[in-house]
């Protein structure tokens, strides 16, 4: 498979051997990144977003890619984060298929992709090839670090195992480890992938594709993304006209079977044909071995367990002056103790941290479309750094 990169992507290489946390070790590796608004005189006003799970590094339409980003609604100028007077730089996390080393990137040492040859993937791994990459490009001062949901994991590895880069934070349904109820969603997840046969330990490629493995996977996924409530809103229990079914996917050697609005129990709501539509469009644009890995990453994670204590004191032993955590009050995979605790743990230490448990219906994926709600008080904290 190949990657997915984005138009106008850059990249910046890693230094080499670049060593992963559970022993492996990389060589010619890079990290895609974007940035978005003018760099000043004095260069502080730089803003590092870490990325979830599946986002590239296009966070933001800019000249050289003016199709929206993943983040576009809050990104820009005049938006919360206002590249009117910030800098931001966005990288995509190592390990993923749009444009960093991962999986599908070719190996040096045989010029074939890593496929499941990739070392073990850790959460701290994305974390410092993310600090690489900053230092890389010459940005002494972060003015803050921005991460939301698997980014916001990656942002808390890299305050403790790289303190000097910033001393403001701001972290979105995030946590400091995964909670059973998740794990479980991602372990299904990756098992719907490594069990189609067409996967076939890593090996597949255009033409023979784990298509249904990954429909599945993300179907899974975007149940978890949204509240029930927002589900019975949207859908309620309409049907599937008789003569509507899926959108067809036009990637190549797609396969989706039947229709389902047709087939034996087929799709027979909307909410059904919901799912059905949107996995099809991600199946063919994410790697599968790259979401294998990512999601592997985010349950292995322990920010207590990476740094020789409890999260707790990792959390009391960063340097900030201001934080700012947020979380959705019908996020079912971090749910609000999960960003209670970050906030606590940073209040036992010294920075001015600021919490905001939001009402929004639409669940974890909230921060990346209720910008009514998450958009005022982004602003207000980086208005006031």
């Amino acid at each position: 498979m190949a990657e997915f990169v984005p138009p106008a992507t850059r990249f910046v290489d890693l230094p080499a051997p670049f060593r992963m946390r559970r022993g492996g070790v990389l060589h010619g590796a890079r990290i895609g990144y974007e940035t978005v608004g003018e760099l000043n005189p004095a260069g502080d006003n730089a803003v590092l977003i870490l990325t979830g799970l599946s986002p590239s590094a296009h966070v933001a339409a800019h000249p050289d890619n003016p199709a929206p980003g993943w983040w576009e609604a809050m990104v820009g100028p005049g938006k919360p984060v206002d590249t009117n007077r910030w800098h931001v730089v966005c990288v995509n996390s190592l390990g993923s298929c749009m444009g960093s080393t991962g999986p599908p990137s070719p190996d040096p040492a045989t010029g074939e992709p890593y496929r499941l040859r990739f070392p073990d993937l850790s959460v701290e791994d994305i974390a410092d090839a993310a600090a690489a990459a900053v230092r890389a490009l010459g940005y002494e001062r972060l003015a803050c670090v921005i991460g939301a949901s698997m980014g916001g994991m990656s942002a808390l590895a890299l305050l403790t195992r790289h303190p000097e880069l910033t001393r403001n934070h701001v972290n979105i349904s995030s946590a400091v480890h995964s909670l059973p109820f998740s794990i479980a969603v991602r372990s299904l997840q990756r098992e719907a992938i490594h069990t189609d046969p067409r996967w076939d330990l890593g090996r597949y490629d255009e033409e023979s594709y784990p298509d249904r493995g990954m429909l599945m996977a993300r179907k899974l996924g975007m149940m978890t993304y949204r509240s029930a409530d927002e589900w019975d809103t949207r859908f309620g229990r309409t049907r599937v006209a008789p003569e509507r079914g899926p959108e067809p996917s036009s990637a190549p050697g797609f396969e989706p079977g039947p229709e389902p609005a047709t087939a034996p129990f087929g799709a027979e709501f909307e909410v059904e044909r919901y799912l059905e539509c949107h996995a099809q469009r991600f199946t063919r644009r994410f790697d599968p071995n790259s979401y294998l890995y990512l999601s592997r990453s985010m349950d292995w994670f322990d920010l207590g367990e990476s740094c020789g204590g409890t999260a707790e004191e990792a959390l009391a032993a960063l340097r900030l002056d201001k934080a700012l955590v947020i979380g959705v009050q019908t996020d079912l995979l971090f749910p609000l103790r999960q960003q209670r605790q970050i906030v606590e743990g940073l209040s036992a230490g010294s920075a001015d941290v600021g919490f905001l448990a939001l009402e929004s219906p639409q669940g974890h994926d909230a921060f990346l479309v209720d910008t009514a709600r998450f958009g005022p008080p982004v602003s207000k904290f980086l208005f006031e750094l």
